[in-house]
């Protein structure tokens, strides 16, 4: 006959346990994210799966060129720094300028015509695109100035599809 004290023993402490790490990991640590849609080709593609770094932007600020998963109403995004707070940026003719200075983006592959700005991001918020500009609800619209406590995380490694497998 099966006793309690090697039932919580042998299977509820240990499932209780995973468990509770689990949770701890995917809370502070690191998670999992399916993208959504297209404003990131040629770099991201629908359905495509990301790790999420949760702990990096507890040490440090986030810096111009990461890919992050950020928190909207409603939604979570995936998108990448562009500016940082202090920075004055601004895009004429498709071509994106930080601080004066074109950006040199080869993840870039379907520009705009746009031409808006100059305009300064405030301290502690990001300005993020998509690398699919015309496809992207970045902060060029409902986006706008990102607070950097809406940052979920940094991602760092796609995992899915097997055939794209490969540090971002």
């Amino acid at each position: 006959m099966l006793s309690w004290s090697w039932l919580w023993e042998e299977w509820i402490r240990p499932l209780l346990s995973a468990v509770v790490l689990a949770l701890l990991i995917i809370v502070f640590i690191g998670q999992s994210f399916r993208v959504d849609g297209a404003s990131m080709e040629n770099t991201l593609y629908h359905g495509e799966r990301v790790m999420v770094d949760k702990l990096t932007y507890r040490f440090r600020q986030p810096k111009r060129g990461e890919i992050i998963v950020l928190n909207v109403p409603g939604s979570r995004f995936i998108k990448r720094v562009i500016a940082v707070g202090g920075d004055v940026i601004q895009e004429r003719n498709g071509i994106v300028f930080v601080n004066g200075s074109p950006v040199d983006e080869p993840y870039v592959d379907n520009k705009t015509n746009m031409s808006w700005g100059p305009i300064l991001v405030p301290e502690d918020h990001v300005w993020v695109m998509g690398d699919n500009r015309p496809r992207s609800d970045d902060s060029r619209g409902t986006v706008g100035f990102l607070p950097v406590k809406n940052i979920v995380g940094r991602a760092i490694f796609r995992y899915w599809p097997a055939t794209r497998v490969g540090v971002l």
